[in-house]
């Protein structure tokens, strides 16, 4: 095992600890059930787009761009197939067996970006407690959040001057 890999290991087993507090592990829970599949970050957007009318073309791109930075984690994690941890006991099921990159941690960075973009700042503490959450309950490895939360920036990045009806900055 490599230093990367021991200290992903140490690390994912210190906060997976963390879930052992019943109130810690149930916000872990809920937030890892809110993130699934990008969903609370897809319903915010599809909400803000609904009563923001000034800005519901951002809204629905910045929506679609959050769906589409999850969809590529997807792809990533098919290609990459790196297993879960399997060291701890997680305290969630997951939807596949693969856990490079945070799928969730994607989808919350991406929506973080572009809710920032649209002046909701409270998406990054947010984005971060999931990214946090995937720890804690012990289904990824610190580098899969780290890799799924650049990837999740840079993807909504790239698009944000489509999202605001330009061209990209």
């Amino acid at each position: 095992m490599d230093d990367l890999d021991d200290m992903d290991h140490r690390i994912v087993s210190a906060l997976r600890a963390c879930g052992t507090d019943p109130r810690v592990a149930g916000a872990a829970r809920a937030l890892s059930w809110a993130g699934e599949h990008g969903a609370l970050w897809l319903a915010a957007g599809l909400t803000a787009a609904a009563v923001d009318t000034p800005r519901r073309t951002a809204w629905l791109r910045g929506t679609a761009l959050t769906a589409g930075a999850h969809v590529v984690s997807m792809g990533v994690k098919r290609i990459v197939r790196r297993p879960r941890p399997a060291h701890v006991v997680p305290l969630v099921r997951t939807a596949g067996r693969h856990s490079f990159p945070s799928s969730h941690a994607t989808s919350a960075t991406a929506a973080a970006v572009v809710f920032g973009v649209l002046g909701v700042r409270a998406a990054w503490p947010l984005a971060a407690a999931v990214c946090a959450s995937r720890l804690v309950v012990g289904v990824h490895y610190p580098s899969d959040v780290a890799a799924g939360a650049a990837l999740g920036a840079l993807t909504a990045r790239l698009g944000t001057g489509w999202m605001r009806g330009g061209t990209r900055d």
